[in-house]
């Protein structure tokens, strides 16, 4: 299986991500728009992962490239392909699906537990994950929602950190990706972010968080959506 991943910024990797691929012996390009890389020229993938990253679908004018991003995805959902997008991620493929993204009711930076929906207690992957569990989190806003999207889980601070738009098609506002590394450039270039607020972690607190844990959760979701 070859695996194309879109990303948003050096220091937002893929991740656990890449140990998972590697793992089960797939191929992968990584494509950066934001950096003038052409998603035209793409098409032989068989499974779409887009990643985080600072930009927002709420200002286009700032990151033009994001409408490239958005006729892709969407090319992608015609051909059926399985999507897996994260935080930025999820709020392309909702607006791939003429969702518009919207503004989390709360900023979310740190580990903080994520619950399960009745619906989500139901879902093909995540009924068997516990009914509350931790994540990382690092946003502002929150994704859209298509007509037949299913809300999965939802937080405290976030009412859309999981959402499944189609069978194969899942947007996690969440991060399940991240890792001590990933998190250590994050708060180097992030620090704005970090200004306190009530789901705002501290980073000596965020640092150490169970990313083993965490990161075992996608492969299973990674499996479930390769397959």
């Amino acid at each position: 299986m070859h695996i194309q991943i879109i990303i948003h910024a050096s220091f937002e990797k893929p991740g656990s991500i890449l140990n998972w691929i590697l793992k089960n012996n797939h191929t992968y390009t990584v494509t950066a728009p934001y950096k003038g890389e052409s998603l035209s020229e793409n098409n032989s993938y068989d499974f779409l992962i887009i990643m985080g990253g600072p930009q927002s679908p709420t200002h286009f004018i700032e990151y033009p490239y994001l409408k490239d991003e958005i006729l892709f995805t969407q090319n992608a959902i015609q051909k059926n392909k399985p999507i897996l997008g994260i935080c930025l991620g999820a709020q392309i493929i909702g607006e791939a699906l003429g969702a518009k993204t919207m503004r989390s009711p709360n900023k979310e930076v740190g580990a903080f537990p994520i619950s399960l929906t009745q619906e989500g207690m139901h879902d093909p992957i995540f009924k068997n994950f516990p009914k509350q569990f931790d994540v990382m989190h690092w946003h502002n806003d929150m994704p859209g929602l298509s007509d037949n999207a299913v809300i999965i889980a939802e937080s405290e601070g976030c009412p859309r950190q999981v959402v499944r738009y189609d069978e194969k098609i899942y947007g996690l506002q969440c991060h399940f990706e991240m890792t001590r590394e990933l998190v250590d450039g994050m708060l180097n270039h992030c620090e704005n972010d970090l200004n306190p607020s009530r789901y705002t972690q501290a980073s000596e607190k965020m640092i150490l968080t169970d990313f083993e844990s965490i990161n075992k959760k996608l492969d299973f979701i990674l499996d479930y959506l390769a397959n």
